[in-house]
């Protein structure tokens, strides 16, 4: 049985691998990554490092090779280029044999109209269409994604929103990684979708337990997307990034981020970690 994961080397990727580690034999296990050099210290434990590249499709056929099963995760850029990619990995399993993908999607990805989720419902498709026996992981928002925000807060800075009473299930990336290291090494997850969440909570529940971690009162203020883009466009995110922040902030606003799900506790087969430990891991990660 060969297991192999895309991505390996990115933050998820990375977490996923460990987790699977620790109870798959190494020689089971492959990954596929666009700069093999980046995984050398993989190769070291015994991991087979495969070079695969989602915009060359001739090397995802060499990547792809004697999987039996695949966990595909999702690639970062605009939904065309990432549409494109994830098309040439399901095709690449397909011609492959794969015998069965995982995926990392997002929340509610056939009907949402989260502006990430047009790569989500295109790649779900694609992997429908192979016939091939599937989960799709609908991760909801990684906790981590608030770092920034966290370290503004630490700096003395107000948290700063347009999310106004809009709920996410945040939780934090380990969480995630463990239960698509679970689904990928498991059996009983054929044709499967997992709406993976922690508990939904506003911008202000949020902040109200990131004050009881750093032991500070911390200010919310609540705006409107321009002048959020303004605020985060003085403290220094680029220009081309500010689009992507006021339509994550106005998505929330908009509930494509709430929705109550057990699933994640379901794969894990513990309690999701509670936010105000992964607060405390960002802060002194950040301290």
């Amino acid at each position: 049985m060969k297991l192999l994961v895309t991505g390996a080397t990115g933050k998820l990727g990375t977490k996923v691998v460990e987790t699977l580690l620790k109870t798959v034999p190494a020689s089971q296990l492959a990954v596929s990554v666009r700069d093999p050099q980046k995984a050398e210290s993989l190769q070291a434990r015994g991991v087979e490092v495969r070079q695969g590249n989602f915009d060359h499709p001739a090397t995802l056929d060499t990547a792809f090779a004697g999987v039996d099963r695949l966990l595909i995760i999702s690639a970062d850029g605009d939904n065309e280029t990432r549409i494109k990619q994830h098309g040439n990995a399901v095709s690449a399993a397909a011609r492959a044999g794969v015998r069965f993908i995982a995926y990392t999607s997002i929340t509610n990805a056939q009907e949402s109209s989260n502006f990430l989720a047009p790569t989500h419902k295109a790649t779900e498709n694609a992997i429908l269409e192979t016939g091939i026996p599937y989960s799709f992981l609908r991760n909801n928002w990684y906790l981590e994604n608030e770092s920034s925000s966290i370290q503004g807060v630490l700096a003395g800075a107000p948290w700063v929103t347009s999310a106004a009473d809009g709920k996410v299930g945040w939780a934090v990336q380990q969480d995630y990684a463990e239960a698509a290291a679970a689904v990928l090494a498991g059996q009983g997850h054929d044709n499967t979708i997992y709406e993976l969440a922690g508990k939904p909570l506003t911008q202000e529940e949020l902040v109200a337990t990131l004050s009881k971690v750093i032991k500070k009162d911390i200010t919310v203020q609540q705006v409107d997307d321009e002048t959020y883009a303004d605020v985060m466009k003085q403290a220094g995110v680029p220009e081309s990034f500010l689009p992507f922040l006021v339509n994550i902030q106005k998505d929330i606003r908009e509930g494509t981020l709430d929705i109550e799900s057990n699933d994640l506790e379901k794969l894990l087969g513990r309690p999701a970690t509670p936010i105000e430990d992964g607060l405390s891991q960002i802060v002194n990660a950040n301290g």
